[in-house]
């Protein structure tokens, strides 16, 4: 079972195949007053953001689901508890993103720089000037971005859900090169005060032979 964030990170280094006559990716997004104006209520959304705590559901490709507890603390800092069967732990300490598979005994590490993530953890957010950002749409109560997680990408490969009077992160989908999607879900956001830093830290790597 993979994890949403490694996958969120690894799509940075998947290189672009442009076949001859093809066009070049599209570098500048052109945003029409209205798309603008709803940039902007997300971006004051996510600054307005310090800590919060809540539950999130992770939906697979093959639609195995885990579930778990999220922590944030801007700028830059996540921590996803995945709840057994999945032993993932998964913590961001504002510079990388640390991936602990328990199953595998592995740690990865990736630089929080330039990763999806990076949109919405950090402290301060204009998604009006975010060229990541190919597409801002409303549906019903909702607005849909479609981002890219490079600009080398000519299509969208990610996209954020945000809905009610605050416009506030629900969901996101990551699409891998193969087409397929997984999806995170964020369940009963709360504020929260005083997170620990401790909830934060990198964790620990996995010794040898265990």
């Amino acid at each position: 079972m993979r994890s949403i964030l490694a996958a969120l990170a690894l799509m940075l280094f998947v290189p672009v195949v442009m076949g001859a006559g093809q066009p070049p990716p599209q570098r500048y997004i052109a945003r029409s007053d209205e798309e603008r104006a709803q940039l902007g209520r997300i971006s004051d959304y996510l600054n307005s953001i310090k800590e919060l705590k809540g539950t999130f559901m992770q939906i697979e490709p093959n639609g195995d689901v885990s579930q778990g507890a999220i922590y944030i603390k801007k700028p830059g800092r996540v921590r996803f508890e995945y709840q057994t069967p999945n032993t993932n732990l998964i913590v961001c300490d504002g510079s990388s993103i640390y991936v602990l598979n328990r199953k595998l005994n592995t740690r990865d590490r990736y630089p929080l720089a330039g990763t999806p993530l990076d949109l919405i953890l950090s402290g301060d957010v204009d998604l009006r000037k975010n060229q990541s950002i190919m597409a801002v749409r409303k549906e019903g109560d909702s607005l849909i971005v479609d981002a890219r997680s490079s600009d080398k990408r000519k299509k969208p490969n990610i996209q954020f859900v945000f809905t009610g009077a605050n416009t506030e992160l629900r969901q996101w989908t990551v699409i891998d090169d193969q087409g397929l999607s997984t999806t995170v879900a964020l369940r009963d956001m709360l504020p929260a005060n005083n997170l620990p830093d401790s909830l934060f830290a990198p964790p620990d790597a996995p010794k040898a032979g265990k």
